[in-house]
């Protein structure tokens, strides 16, 4: 995880930062997509007017406060996805996917000890690669070995951020990918290999 975390209270104002705390305790966070649209860079939320009329007065009041907003309070995201520092990565990872953010912080007793990013989810499962049992059955490391292979043959494939790991014949993947569409061919690439009997796919 990234321990520098930068914090500041809520009352900042948000061209300041872009991770919030309070005195230590995580009181919300803004990410970079909460910066994306505002006023100042003449990037906020512009639609038709008769798009407009669908969307209701609520959402466009808050689009509004979202590009013109000068206190971190008004455009930081208070119901926070957290983890502490025992969460296993495939809980982390699974965190990530489900809730479709890029960052969880890690939280003890309601303090922000860091935060977990998908950048430090690929630099552990670089880690994890090296560190893969050799006491592995021999059919599973061939098994692992093929589908690596088939991997390594595609063009669209990262495989620097692609873990597989076999064992019984089950196959699971780890890594970060950047579409749905790779997700699945790496999964259809695994479930193709001689050997496989299941594929557990935890990408995200």
């Amino acid at each position: 995880m990234t321990t520098d975390v930068v914090a500041v209270g809520p009352d900042a104002r948000v061209v300041e930062v872009a991770v919030i705390g309070d005195g230590g305790e995580l009181g919300g966070i803004v990410s970079e997509g909460d910066l994306m649209r505002r006023s100042e860079t003449g990037t906020e939320r512009r639609r038709a007017w008769w798009l407009e009329a669908l969307v209701g007065r609520t959402t466009l009041a808050n689009d509004y406060v979202q590009a013109n907003a000068q206190k971190v309070a008004d455009i930081m995201t208070r119901n926070v996805v957290t983890a502490t520092p025992d969460t296993p990565l495939g809980e982390i990872a699974a965190l990530l996917e489900r809730h479709h953010i890029k960052r969880v912080p890690i939280v003890r007793d309601g303090k922000v000890l860091g935060i977990v990013t998908r950048a430090n989810l690929i630099q552990a499962l670089a880690s994890i690669r090296k560190k893969i049992s050799i006491a592995t059955a021999p059919e599973d490391s061939a098994i692992r070995e093929d589908v690596l292979a088939r991997l390594r043959n595609e063009p669209w494939v990262k495989l620097w951020s692609v873990n597989v790991i076999v064992h019984e014949g089950v196959v699971e993947l780890w890594g970060i990918v950047d579409t749905a569409a790779e997700k699945r061919a790496i999964r259809v690439v695994a479930e193709a290999t001689p050997g496989v009997r299941e594929v557990i796919d935890h990408t995200t």
